[in-house]
């Protein structure tokens, strides 16, 4: 992954820049994809007619059709008869779609996706931890405790120490035994590895405060306490949210 950069026009947006598209009509929907989320095109706003977007882009009027079909799908464009291509309310956005996470990364990560990703985490993985404390076996507790001793071999802002991060918490959503929360996790991925590196500990006492704290949950699974096992991972997802500043 690719180094995350703050954008030039604000301290507050991280860019985590992701894979380029390979289809045109992919590429297309991409560019305009990001322009909306980043505000380019604003909730309400009108997209230049065809004429204007198929000359922006080199495109033939097919493959821009297809690019915009491709966004309306995903939720961030509607199209009406003698209205236009209209850029829909941000509610209305397929959060879950990993195209449209992927664009986030790419268009800049602020406090709001940051707030809004850890509330869903909040939603989910207290239980999904709770449900591992019941239901983990022998081998998933290993790759946790492998994750944790990873964590604490690798520098706090290192790419390592992320990867180790998401490897514990994937691995707790799939010890939960519930598919539903192992597909949560699968979805969000990319935004969650984005988030560990944004919130990874910066100095040596943060480093051991973090790696103690996922400690905790991996001991309370081990120790089959579901109860401690999600006050743990509610610890470790609000500590987060603190070190990356979106708290609150």
């Amino acid at each position: 992954m690719s180094a995350p950069k703050t954008s030039p026009n604000t301290s507050q947006i991280i860019v985590i820049p992701t894979r380029r598209s390979h289809s045109n009509h992919a590429e297309v929907a991409r560019t305009i994809g990001i322009d909306i989320i980043a505000g380019r095109y604003g909730e309400g706003a009108k997209l230049p007619g065809d004429a204007e977007l198929t000359l922006l882009f080199g495109v033939s009027r097919p493959v821009l059709r297809e690019s915009v079909k491709t966004l309306v799908a995903k939720g961030l464009l509607s199209t009406k008869a003698r209205v236009g291509t209209v850029v829909r309310e941000r509610a209305a956005w397929n959060m879950f779609d990993a195209d449209v996470l992927a664009w986030h990364l790419d268009a800049g990560i602020d406090k709001r996706f940051l707030r809004d990703l850890s509330e869903i985490r909040l939603a989910v993985e207290p239980r999904a931890a709770a449900l591992a404390a019941e239901r983990r076996s022998a081998e998933q507790l290993a790759v946790m405790r492998r994750a944790v001793a990873q964590m604490k071999d690798e520098p706090g802002a290192s790419e390592g120490f992320a990867e180790a991060d998401l490897t514990l918490h994937v691995e707790v959503a799939t010890a939960s035994g519930n598919p539903f929360m192992r597909s949560v996790g699968a979805v969000i991925e990319a935004a969650l590895r984005a988030s560990f590196v944004l919130s990874a500990p910066a100095d040596a006492r943060e480093h051991d405060i973090a790696v103690a704290a996922h400690e905790r949950i991996v001991e309370a699974i081990a120790d089959a306490d579901a109860e401690a096992a999600a006050a743990a991972m509610t610890n470790v997802i609000f500590n987060g949210l603190r070190r990356h500043g979106a708290a609150g």
